[in-house]
């Protein structure tokens, strides 16, 4: 895969509203079991509202280009509406009149923030091949998709419910042609900031067994929820190097 730039290409007006929102999100703790992000791969996080986004955004030293759904990038009017009802009433389970008019401020803001991140825009018909292919060339591009998969049904939760397969999607798409992508497991605990990133796994070695993409998800969801409950040097009860990978070959071999 070809390897280009390093840094993330945001205009300049985005980069300075980046600086100004550090006040509000505090560097995280980055913690690899693993190798660094590199640059050409697919990453897999939690959502935790806003924090984990924005702790990626602002502090991941690799370029990366997000997930999000259609509405987010589809103009104000369709933003507001999937703002209060979704984003607010049913995810972050906001009263929907307190939605509606905290809205009329934050989705302006919101508006033109999604304009600065460049996200990719996912649907739920046959418009995702739009977003299967603005993918693919980003991360010919060199760039990292960053994906938050998980099932949001009943909000965001500590213990994740699911994950959705649409990188699964992805990944097969590029395996045909001929991309083996890399994918980094991760959790954003919001409790003491730190992000949490598993040691990445080739999408060839995950689908080996050849599993269904609801199984790989199922089983990398699983993997995320462990990630959240490891503790690290410093903190009580922290697992050996040993058990953390006899952990992973467990969940993502299927061992």
């Amino acid at each position: 895969m070809t390897k280009k730039k390093s840094a993330q290409k945001r205009k300049w007006w985005f980069r300075g509203m980046k600086k100004l929102m550090k006040g509000r999100y505090k560097e995280p703790r980055f913690v690899y079991l693993g190798e660094p992000f590199s640059e050409g791969g697919v990453i897999l996080s939690n959502h935790e509202g806003t924090d984990a986004p924005m702790s990626l955004e602002i502090y991941c030293d690799k370029p990366i280009r997000m997930w999000g759904a259609s509405e987010m990038n589809s103009g104000l009017v369709q933003l507001y509406k999937y703002q209060t009802r979704v984003y607010y009433h049913e995810k972050k389970h906001w009263n929907l009149h307190l939605a509606r008019l905290f809205c009329l401020i934050a989705s302006p803001l919101t508006n033109l923030f999604y304009k600065g991140l460049n996200l990719i825009s996912t649907y739920r018909d046959g418009r995702f091949l739009k977003t299967l292919r603005e993918s693919v060339s980003a991360l010919e591009n060199g760039e990292n998709i960053v994906i938050f998969p998980e099932d949001s049904t009943n909000g965001y939760l500590e213990e994740l419910e699911g994950f959705h397969s649409g990188f699964v999607v992805l990944c097969e798409v590029c395996k045909k042609k001929g991309l083996d992508l890399p994918i980094y497991v991760t959790y954003f605990r919001k409790s003491d900031r730190t992000y949490i990133v598993d040691k990445p796994i080739l999408y060839s070695e995950l689908s080996a067994n050849g599993e269904s993409k609801e199984e790989i998800a199922k089983r990398l969801v699983e993997r995320c929820n462990e990630l959240g409950k490891m503790q690290f040097e410093g903190e009580t009860g922290a697992p050996a190097a040993s058990e953390t990978e006899e952990k992973k070959s467990s969940v993502l071999k299927g061992a």
